[in-house]
């Protein structure tokens, strides 16, 4: 899960579009602009919080219990399976293991992890519809434990798939490894946006605007933002002990989104599919550390 921006937003005085009482300029207005424009190379100085020795371990143990997760549901996830099973077996793994879901009650959301199918872009909400042969469901967990987050999402695909699901899986998965390769000490949040839209858009699909990777570890959701689009050696550049996710959304169609009645499901504009996968990652001198893999 991570911050979103609508399809429309409201002018500068109307209240924020996140239900928090505040104006849109007091609230949602800087991050909103950040998302939906191109990186700059001069950033402002950052924000972001670098993580101590101790808070990465925390970290990593959060990002160790929630890959424990997925690949527990990689073993139980199925046609007939509904997908409010699916939060009972996360609910029950996070109990287990002495963690609690950060989805649960965040902003009102009601379960403890998301699974979105075929269309849904992200933030569908588990409930008694069955998963059937033929389709693909992204499954986004996040553990808070000791105080420490760990957030990744994987694909699941359900039986025999049609051949443009399967390329579009397996090409979301590349995008992310792709952007995971540029990280280093030194590099650009640009980079990594670039590396995702080139692979996409190289294949034929596009990369969803509206929803963006985000700091975490010690909160749900940290500075820096992180867009899955952008130019090379452009945006903020990391710093090792920065922690964030990388969670590209890629669309068989065209890359907008529209948010349904329930105020949290968000699916293609055009209902064509979309895929994700997501990992939390720690900046080191030396390059990379994917926590929750």
């Amino acid at each position: 899960m991570y911050e979103s921006t609508p399809h429309k937003l409201p002018g500068r005085n109307a209240p924020c579009w996140c239900g928090s009482g505040k104006k849109y300029k007091k609230c949602h207005l800087s991050p909103d602009r950040a998302v939906r424009r191109p990186p700059t190379r001069v950033a402002p100085r950052s924000t972001v919080r670098l993580k101590t020795p101790e808070e990465i371990e925390g970290i990593r143990a959060a990002g160790a219990l929630t890959r424990d997760i997925l690949d527990m549901l990689e073993e139980r996830v199925a046609a007939g399976v509904t997908t409010e099973q699916i939060d009972v077996w996360v609910q029950e793994a996070l109990s287990s293991g002495g963690a609690t879901a950060a989805t649960l009650g965040y902003k009102g959301y009601p379960k403890s992890c998301c699974t979105s199918i075929n269309e849904v872009v992200c933030h569908g909400i588990p409930e008694a519809r069955e998963l059937v042969d033929g389709d693909i469901v992204n499954i986004d967990v996040t553990s808070i434990l000791d105080g420490y987050y760990g957030d990744a999402s994987r694909m699941f695909l359900i039986g025999e798939v049609s051949e443009q699901a399967k390329k579009l899986v397996v090409v979301t998965r590349e995008c992310l490894d792709r952007a995971i390769e540029t990280v280093r000490h030194g590099a650009f949040l640009g980079d990594i946006g670039h590396a995702i839209q080139q692979h996409a858009e190289s294949n034929g699909f596009s990369v969803v605007r509206a929803f963006v990777g985000h700091g975490t570890g010690v909160d749900f959701h940290e500075e820096p933002q992180v867009p899955h689009y952008g130019r090379r050696g452009h945006g903020q550049p990391l710093q090792a002990g920065s922690v964030f996710t990388i969670e590209p959304m890629i669309n068989a169609g065209h890359w907008d989104v529209k948010i349904l009645a329930d105020g949290w499901t968000a699916v293609t504009i055009d209902d064509s599919l979309s895929a994700q996968w997501e990992h939390t990652i720690l900046v080191t001198r030396d390059g990379v550390e994917r926590l929750t893999a």
